[in-house]
């Protein structure tokens, strides 16, 4: 867990005790914290592991090399990236490529966009924003307004399977392949978190940030374990929670968290910054005081 430096002069959070759950970037959030006057509380939620050997994806790699796959979903570039290297280790690049010309390619967002052009490839779709799933049913729609039928489309997850998505796709009369490439789990040491979570509960924390919504399945996940998960959900109507888009949103929204503010554009910073200013007016329409 991270705690702030004591020299930070309070501007911004003037002070406020503000909660993260960062995980590779954790140390940049708790700086950010403190560079807008906030005391920082982050520990991380989660660790991304490599599905060495995916079996999974490389059997899905032998049905697009032999053309048997209308359209290829990438949602993340991360997971873009390792999708390729894993069929790299079965099959030559200029092959894999060859089958990727021949398959519909939609992308989520310039992630995935910017991981295909390192290997010399373009999409043939490209979800505009805010890039959730419903962006991508449309944009699907309107590339097939015939509709989905008899499809066979794969979908590159990133570490837990869009539900609703499949789901839409299967209604739509598609064969639905999700494609998992890497996993997220909880830290092997969660006693961080779970101190965290704990200030929550004791209402020592005025503001909460997500950046994704992972985040949010993992601290679920360790609340129902010790039967805290409504109490939480209590604490929350008296703390700022901020998301740093309409994805995280989504899911916050479906384990019944509140959203109170979604920056203008999904960056950290931009999320950190725009919470700073917005905390103090937040937190007294929330209390029903001066915070």
């Amino acid at each position: 867990m991270t705690v702030p430096s004591s020299s930070t002069p309070p501007h911004g959070f003037s002070g406020l005790t503000v909660a993260a759950f960062e995980s590779r970037m954790g140390e940049q959030m708790a700086t950010l914290i403190s560079r807008h006057g906030g005391i920082p509380l982050v520990a991380p939620s989660m660790q991304e592991i490599p599905l060495e050997n995916n079996s999974e994806a490389l059997a899905f790699g032998h049905r697009l090399l032999a053309g048997n796959i209308d359209i290829l979903i990438l949602l993340t570039g991360v997971g873009t990236r390792t999708l390729l290297e894993v069929w790299k280790t079965q099959w030559n690049l200029e092959d894999i490529k060859h089958a990727l010309t021949q398959t519909t390619i939609l992308v989520r967002g310039p992630k995935p966009l910017a991981a295909l052009k390192e290997f010399g490839l373009q999409p043939h779709l490209t979800v505009p924003e805010p890039n959730t799933w419903e962006d991508i049913l449309q944009t699907l729609d309107i590339f097939k307004p015939e509709g989905l039928s008899r499809l066979t489309i794969g979908v590159q997850e990133y570490g837990t399977t869009n539900v609703e998505l499949m789901t839409a796709l299967g209604s739509r009369g598609a064969e639905a392949i999700g494609v998992p490439v890497y996993r997220w789990a909880l830290p092997d040491d969660v006693q961080p978190l779970q101190k965290v979570l704990q200030a929550i509960l004791f209402q020592s924390v005025d503001v909460l940030l997500f950046t994704s919504g992972a985040q949010a399945t993992h601290i679920v996940d360790l609340l129902n374990r010790s039967h805290q998960l409504q109490d939480f959900r209590q604490a929350l109507d008296r703390i700022m929670v901020a998301s740093i888009g309409t994805i995280t949103s989504q899911q916050l929204r479906a384990y019944d968290f509140p959203v109170d503010l979604e920056p203008s554009h999904s960056k950290m910073g931009i999320l950190v910054k725009e919470a700073s200013l917005k905390a103090q007016d937040i937190l007294q329409h929330k209390r029903g005081t001066g915070s």
